[in-house]
């Protein structure tokens, strides 16, 4: 019901068709939230893990293990689904939690978070108390929760590209996630079966085409332009996107070519609806440098034959945080990575890259025991006391 309130509202409003799509809760998405939680729960506990374990010297022991980052900030616009994906994902790591939704999806996200902090109690057996999971209602300006670095230690956006540029450039606070999805799918000489390379290029296009991780930019191999016993790859692969509603706009080869009727206004956009763009690449060579100019570096994947080498060439040299062969870049997804959920996908280089769960809230810390008193001057001088082993031991 509170979802519904927000769908008319946003229907009422005029919110872009992008975002009408991730505000509305479905039961395949509620059943998708369902079974990744429940793997978060069944999940090994975190914290406290010993990632190192070294003898210094005789009676120093050094380990390091996994704790808690601290205090995370999601900002996100509407997707009321990931509340629940995020609260758990916190919830495991041992994060407390700061969540500002969106007013499009204010009645779905009061209601979320009312189960959330009724599970967190009724689970704990009133040990830990809803509060430990807060969510931000007011009409407050994001600008005034981005000045709260002495409070907050991780600020996580998800949405539009405005939004997380905005928060980039406006906060002190570190930030973790991606501003743009602009993913390509490129389709190498050597594939040869048209109806199999159209399949997965259609999928990563309209499975979720307001995704982050949907394909944007359909790179095509010259060759593929020519017959095959399967028939032209390339022909039969437009084809299949415009049967399935998909609007193909050309680069300048393509439009050269007669691929598409419409030209591309720019090279690299994250069109978020049934709208992608095509180009003709002379070589692998040359779609990996189309790449990295205009992708984002969330998710790049190719098609090619099964015995190819382009196919672990590409997946050596693309950077990236999700580099694929032969599979959709819908995959690039926590829940479809085995991590039950996640908070966002990161396309940074530091502390989590790709779609970051668990194990991206953490961060470690070390500590030394020791028998006895040790000092740095036992250690030191021209006839030192005491000598360092630096001996590795196992993690217990």
């Amino acid at each position: 019901a509170a979802n519904k309130i927000d769908l008319d509202n946003a229907e009422k409003d005029g919110t872009a068709l992008p975002l009408v799509r991730r505000l509305k809760l479905t039961d395949a998405k509620l059943a998708t939230l369902s079974s990744g939680i429940r793997q978060i729960a069944d999940q090994p506990d975190p914290l406290g893990v010993v990632q190192a374990k070294r003898e210094l010297a005789d009676g120093l022991v050094l380990s390091q293990i996994t704790v808690p980052i601290g205090v995370l900030m999601i900002i996100f616009e509407s997707r009321p689904d990931s509340m629940p994906q995020i609260s758990a994902l916190a919830l495991a790591s041992g994060n407390g939690l700061l969540l500002k939704g969106g007013k499009e999806a204010a009645h779905s996200n009061e209601a979320i978070h009312k189960v959330i902090g009724d599970a967190i109690e009724s689970g704990s057996g009133g040990k830990i108390t809803r509060d430990i999971i807060a969510l931000v209602t007011s009409r407050g300006q994001v600008a005034d929760m981005l000045k709260l670095d002495d409070v907050v230690d991780l600020v996580i956006p998800r949405g539009s590209n405005a939004l997380v540029s905005y928060i980039k450039a406006n906060t002190r606070i570190p930030v973790l996630g991606h501003a743009d999805g602009v993913c390509h799918v490129y389709v190498d000489k050597s594939a040869k079966d048209s109806a199999l390379v159209s399949k997965l290029v259609v999928d990563a296009k309209t499975d979720y085409p307001s995704a982050c991780n949907a394909m944007e930019t359909l790179l095509l191999h010259k060759d593929t332009l020519e017959a095959t016993s399967s028939g032209n790859i390339a022909m039969s692969v437009l084809m299949n996107l415009r049967a399935s509603g998909v609007k193909c706009l050309g680069g300048p080869k393509a439009m050269k070519a007669g691929l598409c009727d419409i030209a591309a206004k720019e090279m690299k956009c994250e069109y978020g609806d049934l709208t992608c763009m095509v180009e003709i690449v002379d070589s692998m060579d040359e779609a990996i440098d189309w790449i990295h100019k205009y992708g984002s570096g969330h998710t790049e994947s190719i098609v090619c034959d099964e015995g190819s080498e382009a196919g672990e060439e590409f997946l050596k040299r693309v950077d990236a945080a999700c580099v694929f062969k032969n599979a959709s870049t819908r995959f690039a997804d926590g829940f479809r990575f085995g991590l039950g959920a996640e908070v966002g996908i990161s396309t940074g280089r530091i502390h989590a890259r790709g779609p970051v769960g668990v194990e991206g809230l953490l961060t470690v810390k070390w500590q030394l025991r020791s028998s006895g008193v040790n000092t740095v001057a036992e250690y030191g001088g021209d006839n030192p006391q005491k000598v360092y082993t630096h001996k590795e031991l196992p993690r217990e």
